[in-house]
């Protein structure tokens, strides 16, 4: 688990930063450089260290680059302000390749509710797309305290709650359908025996 919270953490780095940036100085400007040097730095960084980067690193570098550039030559903070939004789009195409959540799935839940398993994952999906297209609308106010909220704790808790749902939708199909072939094994045996 920590190392999902690290690689996250790297992902979101040059949007925390121009973050941090922008409501210490209330420049937009000062804050989408900042984000460009620290996302570029990181990429020197790991290169120096001899980590091997992934395609989505590469991508976010270049999103960074092209969107701060807009901004910086607009000096309109929408263009930053909408990079969220296509990570949401790319995660939720990816999600929508038929039973991609399969491989993440416990034993127990692939092995009695897989239909429903592939169900969910075009529920994510959704969720991603629909959470893309809100950081879209949020951007284009133009409102930092409204952008920060939304991706800070509006689509956060969105996944937090779709998990807490899932998970418990899950264990409650789950109960119910062993319980019930239990109770049908039990028929059964007495039915034999009788």
């Amino acid at each position: 688990m920590k190392s999902v919270f690290a690689k996250l953490g790297t992902d979101f780095l040059s949007t925390i930063v121009f973050l941090v940036v922008y409501f210490a100085t209330d420049n937009v400007l000062l804050a989408t450089l900042v984000a460009i040097a620290g996302a570029v730095a990181q990429v020197i960084y790991a290169h120096v260290k001899g980590l091997t980067l992934d395609f989505m690193t590469y991508a976010s570098l270049a999103l960074v680059i092209v969107l701060g550039g807009a901004t910086l030559l607009t000096n309109d903070p929408r263009f930053v302000l909408a990079k969220p939004s296509i990570a949401h789009f790319a995660i939720g195409a990816i999600m929508l390749r038929k039973n991609w959540m399969l491989r993440y799935s416990p034993e127990i839940v692939r092995d009695n509710i897989p239909h429903l398993v592939t169900v969910a994952g075009y529920a994510w999906a959704a969720l991603m797309f629909a959470l893309g297209l809100g950081t879209i609308a949020v951007a284009m106010t133009g409102d930092m305290k409204l952008w920060a909220f939304y991706v800070s704790v509006v689509a956060i808790g969105a996944k937090i709650a779709a998990f807490v749902i899932q998970y418990v939708t899950f264990r409650i199909v789950i109960t119910r359908k062993l319980r019930a072939e239990a109770k049908a094994g039990g028929q059964l045996a007495s039915d034999a025996s009788g």
